[in-house]
């Protein structure tokens, strides 16, 4: 293979794992959620072998998948994108990342509020639409920083741009970034800048990630070493904090990352082309938005085809997901540990069952050895 597109359906989880109970996500099935919408319609992924899957019982699979498909259990520690995304890149963490239920501790607020000059307002987990209506007039008015946190590792910092700039915000971003070390080593610290008069708020499109970098060579920096091209569309590029990347593009949304996607079908390339579509995480997941949901899903679905037309003989489409966030469990609005899908569908790669793989990992051998490049990694391919 000359080339492979490998897309993360950011959340798109297909049923707890075993462990689900011990992280709150007992009964969490993210996809048989959003199949409960007016909008859900699959038929291109069902072709491939989607509702064949180990664990998919509540609606009946194909007589004859195209692809290779299978779940995947996730080895790591945690359920959040980052170690999502590292595990399906050839790398397991075996701790979890800090978390911050209640709140950062005084020995990282004290000195970022020094760098940055400013006071700092909410410190706890908090629903980024909801702590912006709840802080945003406090922080329009006093020029102190929104910082909050979720289920998952991150330091999150919302500011208004009018005042705070963007870049200002980015600035005092890299600033946090420095001082999260250590046991207080985050996943991610994110700018959240925000806009609009008080009482209507809204997020703007200027959200940035600040990832920690992966402990170990992924897949990425193999096939780069290997002198092939590495393209992140999305927020891949923030993910690997840019390791192993040899050019990107940020997408407002999953509509501009399946353009985006199109786009790189038709450019003469070798390696591999890494994809995120956020909005069922961003927009539906964490919002309880079984509708949206649904709709996202149908969306992509419908641009398979295209994709598929674009597909060269030499070319493999790799599908899955990093975690769960499942839009119908009302318990909780943060991702749900549950089982990804695989699915891998090329011109000359015979459809077969893979069952169910012990890691994620097997996911980025797999790329490897459908590109021929020799590397090691924590999984095995399924090849």
């Amino acid at each position: 293979m000359k080339r492979v597109f490998l897309i993360v359906l950011d959340s798109v989880g297909i049923g707890a794992m075993d462990d689900a109970a011990d992280f709150g996500d007992a009964g969490t099935n993210t996809l048989k959620s959003a199949s409960t919408g007016s909008c859900f319609h699959m038929p291109n992924m069902e072709k491939f072998g989607l509702f064949n899957i180990d664990g998919i019982d509540w609606k009946e699979g194909t007589a004859q998948p195209k692809a290779v498909y299978g779940r995947m259990r996730e080895a790591s520690k945690g359920k959040d994108t980052t170690i999502g995304h590292w595990e399906i890149a050839g790398v397991i963490s075996e701790k979890p990342l800090p978390v911050y239920p209640e709140g950062f501790p005084e020995e990282i607020l004290v000195p970022f509020s020094e760098m940055t000059g400013r006071g700092i307002l909410c410190n706890r987990p908090y629903s980024g639409t909801e702590v912006i209506k709840d802080y945003g007039d406090e922080h329009v008015r006093t020029g102190k920083l929104i910082v909050y946190t979720s289920a998952d590792s991150v330091f999150q910092i919302a500011a208004h741009e009018d005042v705070v700039p963007v870049e200002t915000l980015y600035e005092y971003c890299r600033m946090a970034r420095k001082l999260l070390s250590g046991r207080h080593s985050v996943g991610r610290v994110i700018a959240r800048p925000f806009a609009g008069e008080s009482g209507n708020y809204q997020r703007t499109s200027g959200r940035h990630d600040y990832s920690l970098e992966p402990p170990a060579d992924t897949i990425l920096d193999i096939i780069k070493d290997a002198g092939k091209e590495v393209i992140g569309v999305g927020k891949i590029r923030d993910i690997f904090a840019g390791r192993g990347i040899t050019s990107y593009v940020y997408t407002k949304g999953n509509t501009e990352g399946i353009e985006k996607t199109l786009g790189y079908l038709e450019q003469d390339f070798e390696g591999l082309c890494f994809i995120n579509l956020v909005d069922y995480d961003m927009l539906y997941g964490h919002r309880n938005d079984i509708e949206g949901y649904a709709r996202a899903l149908a969306e992509f679905d419908k641009a398979l085809p295209a994709m598929l037309d674009k597909l060269r003989e030499e070319d493999a489409l790799v599908i899955t997901a990093d975690h769960g966030c499942d839009p119908g469990y009302t318990v909780s609005t943060d991702h749900s540990r549950e089982h990804t899908p695989l699915i891998i569908y090329g011109k000359n790669i015979p459809p077969r069952n893979l069952g169910t793989r012990d890691t994620f990992a097997d996911i980025g051998a797999t790329v490897l050895a459908l590109l021929g490049i020799p590397g090691k990694t924590a999984g095995k391919s399924v090849l």
